[in-house]
This record gives C-alpha cells, structure tokens and sequence, in this order.
C-alpha cells in the first residue's frame, strides 16, 4: 500500500492479542515517518515483534497538548504519522484527541485504520441490547462523584458502558447496585483477547458477589455493561412535561429538574434525563 503524504494515520493496534493487528495496520505503522505512541516502551513490544523499525515519540495526557503542534509541523511538511494508543483504538479513554483536533485544524488528512476496541468486543459479546448504547469510559475516581455520575444516569434506557480498573471495580459493582438497583442486569467482560478472558453476566448483586468471593476475578482490565432502565419506568405525562420545558426556560437545567420533581412528584433523574434529551 502506498502511504498519504502529510496525513495522519489512527491506528487500532490489539488489545491483548497481538494476531488481531490487521495487515493493513502493519503497513501503515512500517510506512510512516514516525509514531506518535502512549508509551513509547509499551509500543515498542508490538513494533518490536512485528519487525517494525519506525521511530517513535510519546504522546501522552500529560503532553499531549504540547507535543501535538511539534507532530502537525511534520504533517504539513509531508510526512506522514502514525498514531497509537497502548491498546485497541485511541482516543477511546485514551489520548489523541487534541492531536487530531489540531491536524484537522489544520487542513491535514486524517485517516482511521480501524481494528481492535475492548468496548466494542465487550458489547458484541455481552447478551445486552446493543442498539442503543451510551459510552461513559471510566467513573470518577471518589466515591461521592461516583455515585453523583450514576445517579446522573439512573433513568437511562440504552446499555450503559464503562471501562474499569482493578482497584476500584468492587466498589464501583457496589454503587451501580446502590443506585440502579441490584436486581439490574450487568456484564463483566475482563481481560478480553487474552489467556484469562473472562465474561461474566448477573445481576449487580450477583456480580458483587461473585467478585468477592474470587479476588482473581478483581484483576486486569475491565468493561462493565449494565443493562438499561425498564422503558416504563420512563414516562413522564405531560403536566410534568411542561412544568420541565417551563422551568428550563428560566433555570440551569439540573435546578430546573430538581424543582419540577418537587413539584410533580415525578423522580429528579428521569426529569434529569429528559431534559437532557430535550437540550440536544
């Protein structure tokens, strides 16, 4: 394949398995000028093993900003980048984004080359609804703003999904139960692609229970996948409708919810979330 002068490659690269790099993705990541990578010695394994001699430069959360301009430079100079993530697709949890902002700012091509996600492997393998779904990445760390996050998104009706790490992901199950219920369906897909791949479907309860009483299924990486709420746990009549559409008009939306719940007795997060939908 012959390689876009001054363009910028997206390359997905395996997130365990190192036979789901596509042979399109080799090319790419041998044909380029330089890549720009997450972790530079992390990369560096797949390169490596690939036979892949290209030059690499980190490109990180915390120099990403910086870094980016130095990269388009060099695309508006002709040379052609790559960009890589430590595993699946960038951008997706992980940085990127301010680099393709910028070349695209910038009039410069931008080109996917798709491949590997854990969100979307998790999904197809999952059992859940996945025409609809919301994406939400990771939860705040603390606990009070994670339960604020979930609460949030209490009446959401499409799949909810999440990418979590080890240390926090008991009491992460715990607070989705605390919240959404603990009878809710829920899918633990851990360590996709790789040796100990595990997916794993309950209630939230049920999850939590299962974590526990195996700390080996508290490693590695993680999505969570909770079902959605009932659709008729969502109707909201249309007294409490235009009660909502004539608060919004006079109040931030998260006050204007707040009040029309007190005065509809209809609940906060599902008057939260159809204000949501009503601003979009």
């Amino acid at each position: 394949m012959s390689i876009i002068s001054g363009a910028l490659y997206v390359v997905a690269t395996p997130i365990g398995n190192l036979g789901d790099i596509s042979q399109r993705a080799i090319e790419v990541l041998s044909g380029v000028a330089l890549i720009a990578a997450e972790d530079t010695r992390h990369s560096g394994k797949l390169l490596h093993h690939f036979g892949i001699k290209t030059p690499a430069m980190a490109l990180h959360d915390h120099n990403e900003r910086t870094v980016s301009g130095s990269i388009v430079t060099r695309l508006l100079s002709g040379e052609a980048v790559a960009l890589v993530s430590d595993a699946g697709t960038p951008l997706i949890s992980d940085p990127g984004y301010h680099l393709v902002a910028q070349a695209r700012a910038a009039g410069c091509r931008v080109v996917p080359v798709p491949g590997a996600s854990a969100l979307l492997a998790a999904l197809s393998a999952s059992g859940l609804p996945s025409e609809r779904f919301i994406f939400e990445g990771f939860l705040p760390a603390k606990a009070g703003a994670r339960q604020a996050r979930l609460e949030q998104l209490q009446g959401e009706h499409r799949t909810l999904v999440f990418y979590e790490a080890p240390h926090r992901i008991v009491a992460s199950i715990a607070a989705m139960g605390a919240v959404f219920g603990v009878d809710r369906q829920a899918v633990i897909a851990r360590e996709l692609t790789k040796t100990f791949e595990t997916i794993h479907g309950d209630t939230l309860a049920g999850l939590s229970g299962w974590l526990a009483s195996d700390t080996n299924q508290q490693r590695g990486e993680f999505v969570v996948m909770v079902g959605g709420a009932p659709f008729e746990d969502q109707l909201i009549d249309s007294e409490a409708e235009r009660v909502l559409r004539l608060l919004l008009d006079e109040m931030p939306l998260k006050q204007a919810a707040a009040l029309a719940a007190k005065i509809t007795g209809v609940k906060k997060n599902l008057l939260y979330q159809f204000a949501l939908a009503l601003t979009r």
